[in-house]
């Protein structure tokens, strides 16, 4: 599986809500991008982008989220308006998508073993599942550990078809992140990244 930079942020009207025309516009730009790839999304503002790849997915499936938030709560402008913190109620449209499990802490690993043998999985990683020790968001973070994620991420890459995964979360210097937070961020990411890097995937 290959890493790539999937971050749409540099496009007007998609800051934590996507309007409409932004939405065709990121579409068209990741069309062009493999879905079966490690994607690099930026902060978890853009948490949404993660719905455009799973439209692309053309066999039935399962969603895994990683994250402190569900990701399914209607927006401040209505359920319509896709944003970082309701997408997953959109992708629950999707006919091939045929579950999704949260995953907040460790304690909900026990629910991976409810996933369907032989549906092929989409992971969602959004760093704001880990305790800031182990990564620095600008929203209220988990209390898993990184060698837990790790571990849970292993045990999937082991015994599941992964169709894609994608990465968000993190700080930028424009919302306040250090020199040290970023470097945290990076090792994290790192970190994440090798357990997708055997081309085998």
């Amino acid at each position: 599986m290959q890493r790539i930079n999937a971050d749409f942020s540099r496009f007007e009207g998609t800051n934590c809500y996507c309007a409409p025309e932004s939405a065709d516009r990121i579409r068209r730009a990741a069309a062009s991008l493999p879905l079966h790839a490690f994607h690099d999304i930026g902060t978890g503002d853009y948490h949404y982008v993660s719905l455009f790849w799973l439209e692309r997915i053309r066999e039935p499936f399962a969603l895994v989220l990683f994250d402190h938030h569900p990701d399914d709560q209607p927006g401040a402008f209505g359920p319509q308006l896709l944003s970082c913190g309701g997408w997953v109620a959109h992708a629950r449209a999707l006919p091939l998508m045929q579950t999704d499990l949260w995953i907040r802490d460790a304690a909900d690993f026990h629910a991976l073993e409810r996933l369907p043998d032989g549906l092929p999985v989409y992971l969602s990683i959004d760093l704001d599942v880990l305790s800031p020790d182990d990564a620095r968001t600008d929203w209220d973070q988990g209390s898993m550990h990184l060698e837990e994620l790790l571990a849970a991420l292993r045990s999937l890459t082991a015994t599941r078809r992964l169709l894609g995964v994608d990465l968000c979360g993190g700080l930028t210097p424009e919302k306040g992140a250090s020199p040290e937070d970023q470097a945290l961020n990076a090792r994290t990411g790192e970190a994440l990244w090798e357990v997708f890097a055997d081309p085998a995937i």
